[in-house]
């Protein structure tokens, strides 16, 4: 049995690195465009505690990039991929991560008290294909905290309600 427990676990490569190195250098470049677009880089790979799942565990958020472009602080999500055959990059970008984004920006504007302060959440995407160079993408304000906000009893729902 260790035989075969030996043979299975020999040498196999491992893809977290290779991932890992493919969106530190998408960050990377996602910095460098967003500065000659006029950014200023506040902080890269940000996280902070954003509260506790269902069971207990502690939870971690993480923002790729906070920048300031003019007076608003932009918060900045980087999607690295070789290819987007399979789906668009944007794809990747769903309502869990947008929450979790959203709530880490919160701890953020919290810490460093900057409740007044205009935000917007914007969204890089860099396409890194093996034989080209690689294309940017920027989408100013892809989501907003207004759809995460909790409601009030006393708030219309939004389906036929006037």
């Amino acid at each position: 049995m260790s035989e075969i427990l030996s043979i299975i676990s020999q040498d196999r490569p491992s893809t977290v690195p290779a991932t890992r190195q493919l969106g530190a250098r998408g960050e990377s470049l996602a910095v460098d465009y967003l500065t000659k677009q006029g950014y200023r880089i506040a902080v890269t790979n940000f996280t902070a505690p954003i509260g506790r799942n269902s069971r207990g565990v502690s939870v971690t958020g993480e923002i790729d990039i906070i920048a300031v472009d003019g007076e608003t602080i932009c918060f900045v999500e980087v999607k690295t991929r070789r290819s987007d055959e399979f789906a668009p990059l944007i794809a990747s970008v769903n309502l869990r991560k947008q929450r979790q984004i959203i709530r880490t920006a919160r701890v953020y504007r919290r810490i460093f008290n900057l409740s007044g302060v205009p935000n917007r959440f914007d969204v890089v995407t860099v396409l890194i294909p093996g034989h080209a160079a690689a294309s940017i993408d920027l989408i100013k304000g892809l989501f907003s905290e207004a759809k995460f906000r909790k409601r009030s009893w006393n708030e219309p729902a939004g389906f036929g309600v006037p």
